[in-house]
């Protein structure tokens, strides 16, 4: 009985072993793909858009489509999830890549520089290496530029 015992024991640790080799390729298959130069998972699927017509319009090449970056916050042993979106992924006739946003009715951005920070700061934190964002209104058919750089001289203040 022995030998019984001894040989299920050894399929059920196979199975186990199966089941987390299936599950760990099954992650690894479902990771975006990535843009090595930037770190940007493009979406490849483009869909049509106007939005696309127009940033073509401006000399732009869309790279990707909409980009969903997930995000997980811990707070006292509690989970919670968010996303952050990127409408497009362009870039320009100097290969500089830029990240699009587009004004959205229900949510406007104030032109002022704490909105611009709470809003936008955070794809500069996650690709700090793009050249920029670009804001796009569709109705008001408006592209700007936003850059991002460091107060030199205010961070340096904070050293003494």
């Amino acid at each position: 009985m022995g030998g019984r015992a001894d040989l299920f024991m050894m399929a059920v640790i196979g199975i186990l072993l199966v089941i987390g080799i299936v599950s760990l390729l099954t992650r690894w298959f479902q990771k975006p793909v990535i843009d090595r130069s930037l770190n940007i998972p493009f979406n490849d699927y483009i869909p049509e858009h106007p939005a696309v017509d127009f940033l073509q319009s401006k000399g732009y090449e869309v790279m990707g489509g909409r980009v969903k970056i997930p995000l997980y916050f811990e707070v006292n042993h509690e989970d919670y999830f968010s996303r952050l979106f990127i409408d497009y992924v362009v870039s320009d006739e100097a290969g500089a890549v830029y990240l699009v946003k587009t004004a959205k009715k229900r949510l406007p951005l104030e032109w002022t520089g704490s909105s611009l920070r709470d809003r936008l700061l955070p794809y500069f934190l996650l690709y700090p290496d793009c050249a920029g964002v670009i804001y796009m209104d569709l109705n008001e058919r408006e592209i700007r530029h936003i850059y991002f750089e460091w107060d030199e001289e205010e961070w340096n203040g904070y050293d003494s």
